[in-house]
């Protein structure tokens, strides 16, 4: 849990409702704040399982997870390849298309460039092409005087698309099975505020949509899962533009480490189908692997 990414305070909060958990289920819980000296300590503690709660670069990109392969500790959520992949969101788009699954339009442009003239009709939205919960995310609307003044902490290459609007609704799949369909109700973007400050959205579970659009989206979120090779328990968010039925769903991003916070959403679609926190966070180190 922790590590240094941008994501750091989220992962420290889904780590400790982890840790406790878990001891709740009976398991020997040792936190680590994961720094430089990560290997040094899983060395020296040996474990039988890694449940992996880091969220950002490093801990679900498929660095850490090399490393846990390189030392044959068994870990949770998707291996090296599917960490990647996921985490590019240019990549992801790739095996989206390849998949068949509806994206919008986008393209990656260097971030000064993007701060000089609109790269995509407007409105668009721009974003970091490897970070997630919507850290770094500007939405540039329809009539704007000018690109996003995108800020300094942005990475050197951004991810430009096409802005959808409508309903903000999301899939968690755990293993072979897409879970439920919940819709994000905000005042404005679902931001990193809007995320992870207790008020800051209203999650509605099992989303009140039509059956085709639930149907879809579940469909959609295990294709996506497997297209990308994930395993464990992932994520995919989806914009719904309703006034254009079934072809207004896009598929926007998977999230290969879902956040694990008393606001976060897999433990809710968890529990709507009856599985409580710990029995999730007991299911999740069950199903530990290391191919190696």
């Amino acid at each position: 849990m922790g590590g240094f990414s941008a994501e750091r305070e989220v992962s420290l909060s889904s780590g400790r409702e982890c840790a406790n958990a878990l001891r709740q289920a009976g398991y020997e819980v040792v936190e680590i704040d994961a720094g430089r000296d990560l290997a040094l300590r899983l060395a020296e503690l040996r474990p039988d399982v890694c449940f992996n709660a880091l969220h950002g670069r490093f801990g679900e990109d498929g660095r850490v997870q090399g490393l846990l392969e390189w030392m044959g500790i068994p870990y949770t959520h998707s291996g090296l390849l599917a960490s990647a992949l996921a985490m590019d969101k240019t990549r992801a788009k790739q095996i989206y298309r390849e998949a068949g699954l509806p994206i919008v339009e986008s393209v990656v442009v260097a971030r000064d460039a993007a701060r000089t003239a609109h790269p995509l009709t407007p409105p668009y939205v721009v974003k970091p092409n490897d970070e997630g919960s919507s850290v770094g995310v500007y939405i540039v609307q329809e009539g704007a005087n000018g690109p996003a003044q995108l800020s300094d902490e942005m990475p050197d290459q951004v991810m430009v698309e096409t802005y959808v609007p409508g309903r903000e609704l999301t899939t968690t799949v755990m293993g072979d099975r897409a879970l439920a369909v919940t819709e994000i109700v905000t005042d404005g973007w679902y931001d990193y505020a809007a995320k992870y400050t207790a008020g800051g959205s209203r999650h509605v579970v099992p989303a009140d949509i039509p059956a085709e659009i639930a149907a879809a989206c579940l469909d959609y979120a295990l294709r996506a899962h497997r297209a990308l090779g994930c395993r464990g328990v992932s994520r995919t968010d989806f914009r719904w533009d309703e006034p254009r039925g079934l072809a207004g769903l896009f598929l926007l991003e998977t999230n290969t480490q879902p956040g694990m916070t008393p606001t976060s959403l897999v433990p809710e679609q968890a529990a709507v189908l009856g599985m409580g926190f710990a029995d999730l966070c007991r299911w999740m180190v069950e199903d530990a692997l290391c191919t190696a």
